[in-house]
């Protein structure tokens, strides 16, 4: 019997900032802020305006004045909005592939090149106004194409003090061929090469406690991810098979700074795939085989019982889903595909070797991939992301990014999905930190805390014991799933976010949610030998605040609310 205190759910009211006829309860972007604006003046919109972002003291704005199409050239101008004084701000500027620097941008540094593209930047001192630069750009290939330019603040990671601003435009073949916007929803496989020097391996995440085991097929077919120690089925000699490895080549705010983001090749778990073809010479495109990407190694095996001696087409297909449990969509809802090239004639089974996700594609197979770390430490004694589900009974988490998206960052109960800005997959901190919001959705049934003055909230100032909790739940989960107590931002920038008593900058209490994050964080690792505890007591009993959860639930529940755990939260300058 789940047991509330509050008599009715919240009302579903947008909160301040959003379009007051949403019907929906919109939960705002990961760490809004760290600091007040001086005067709160600062009123520069980042993204639309049913967005939770807050507003800046910085803004910045890229422009072409023409598109260029293969062999021309074109100015790309930067426009920086400064609303206050900045000593040192960092102005960046990335190319694809598909442009490079040809000319102009005095004051930038000597461009650097990788499988990324082109990137460059200069340190700015700011006073209010507008500040324009210029770079001559040629464009060298055809296809989608994605401009970048970020300014923040080096001194002051926040924001508040931080804007980001992206061109997508498609390169033509021939003069007054190219076009605006970048379609990249169904693409073609990235071209295979190895590593650029100096690219990271991949942070490992180990599951904190044993995962529960995947769904029976006949259960609930492909309901659930695989477990990491699944292999491939044992397959016969009449079968033929096609395997091979799925990659994604991204940027990375997780060990990048400002001016360079890390470079990571990493596998993608986890995805659904499918071998298309054309069994004989007359027919249609069929389903030859499903299957998904292995947990941790992004290997694939698709094996099919062919109708002939030769199979005269096919071609491997990978999804932006993992089974049922989690997806990411375009703004119409629809999901990322990476095709590979047509195999001809196949009379034997076969290695692809390394499949690259499409570059355009990079940002949602990388939050794809990133929602997997939390699936394998989601703490959930069923096979759904929260114990107040019920195998067969589960529901998704879905995020929705697209290139150049202003429509984030947010979580919101109505729909029930995360809404992720351009470059917001860039920060594994801030999708997890949006799928706590939904994980905690999931375990309180729908039910959501009436939270007052959140809109905007703070990390580190006092905001209210309801945003405290919501908030810092939800920056708990980023913490616990990494490991760390460091947030970054999508453009690099990050904070850590550790804590005593002894620490300034960061208010106190349980109205704080930096606070929240890391007292609950320590009770789960020093105290209760996990989360899972804590959120089987959450699926059955719904908190309103920090306090409800520690003094009200945790003794009902046997979880240690005596002296060590009192001096965890003492430490982080919360007292009960």
């Amino acid at each position: 019997m789940s047991r509330i205190r509050v008599t009715r759910p919240a009302a579903l009211t947008a909160l301040a900032g959003v379009a007051a006829c949403l019907a929906i309860v919109v939960v705002p972007s990961a760490f809004a802020g760290t600091t007040i604006p001086t005067g709160g003046s600062c009123t520069i919109r980042p993204a639309a305006k049913n967005s939770e972002a807050p507003l800046s003291c910085l803004g910045v704005t890229a422009s072409l004045d023409h598109l260029p199409a293969v062999g021309e050239q074109a100015t790309l101008t930067v426009d920086v909005q400064a609303q206050a004084d900045v000593k040192h701000a960092g102005l960046s500027v990335q190319l694809p592939s598909a442009l490079r620097i040809s000319g102009g941008g005095s004051g930038f540094v000597e461009p650097t090149t990788d499988a990324f593209g082109q990137h460059t930047s200069q340190t700015l001192a700011l006073t209010p106004g507008t500040h324009s630069v210029t770079l001559k750009v040629e464009a060298v290939a055809a296809g989608p194409a994605q401009i970048q330019a970020d300014i923040s603040d080096i001194d002051r990671p926040d924001p508040r003090r931080a804007a980001h601003d992206s061109v997508e435009l498609t390169v033509g073949t021939s003069k007054g061929s190219s076009g605006e916007g970048v379609s990249v929803t169904k693409a073609e496989a990235a071209p295979v090469h190895r590593p650029e020097p100096g690219a990271r391996t991949a942070r490992p995440v180990t599951p904190k406690s044993l995962a529960p085991a995947p769904v029976p097929v006949r259960a609930s077919a492909a309901s659930a991810p695989a477990s990491p120690r699944a292999t491939a089925a044992a397959t016969s000699d009449a079968q033929v098979c096609v395997s091979g490895t799925f990659r994604n080549r991204f940027q990375s705010a997780e060990g990048g700074s400002w001016n360079g983001k890390a470079n990571r090749d990493e596998p993608v778990s986890n995805v659904n795939v499918t071998l298309w073809g054309k069994p004989t010479a007359g027919s249609g495109t069929q389903r030859l085989a499903t299957g998904m990407t292995g947990n941790g190694d992004g290997r694939f095996n698709l094996c099919y019982t062919p109708s002939a001696s030769v199979t005269p087409q096919a071609w491997v297909e990978f999804q932006t889903q993992a089974g049922r449990m989690w997806s990411v969509v375009d703004g119409g809802g629809h999901l990322y595909a990476t095709a590979t090239y047509s195999m001809n004639n196949i009379s034997s089974s076969t290695s692809l070797g390394n499949v690259y996700a499409n570059d355009g594609q990079s940002r949602a197979w990388h939050a794809l991939d990133t929602l997997n770390k939390l699936w394998w430490n989601r703490g959930s004694t069923t096979n759904c992301w929260a114990s107040s589900q019920q195998d067969g009974h589960c529901t998704p988490i879905t995020v929705q990014w697209y290139p150049g998206s202003t429509d984030g960052t947010y979580w919101s109960t109505g729909e029930d999905k995360i809404h992720l800005a351009d470059n917001d997959p860039d920060s594994e901190h801030t999708t997890v930190h949006e799928a706590g919001h939904a994980l905690m959705g999931k375990l309180y049934k729908g039910w959501w805390p009436n939270v007052s003055n959140c809109s905007p909230h703070y990390v580190n100032r006092t905001s209210s014991t309801s945003c405290g909790w919501t908030e810092g739940f939800a920056n708990a989960v980023a913490f616990h799933t990494f490991n760390d107590t460091t947030y970054f931002w999508g453009n690099g920038s990050s904070m850590n976010l550790a804590n005593d008593r002894s620490t300034n900058g960061i208010d106190p209490g349980d109205a704080c949610e930096a606070r929240v994050a890391t007292a609950l964080v320590d009770l789960w690792s020093q105290v209760d030998g996990g989360w899972m505890k804590s959120n089987t007591m959450m699926s059955r009993t719904w908190q309103s605040s920090f306090r409800e959860y520690f003094v009200n639930d945790r003794p009902d529940y046997g979880l240690d609310s005596g002296s060590t755990a009192q001096n965890i939260l003492y430490n982080h300058t919360i007292q009960y």
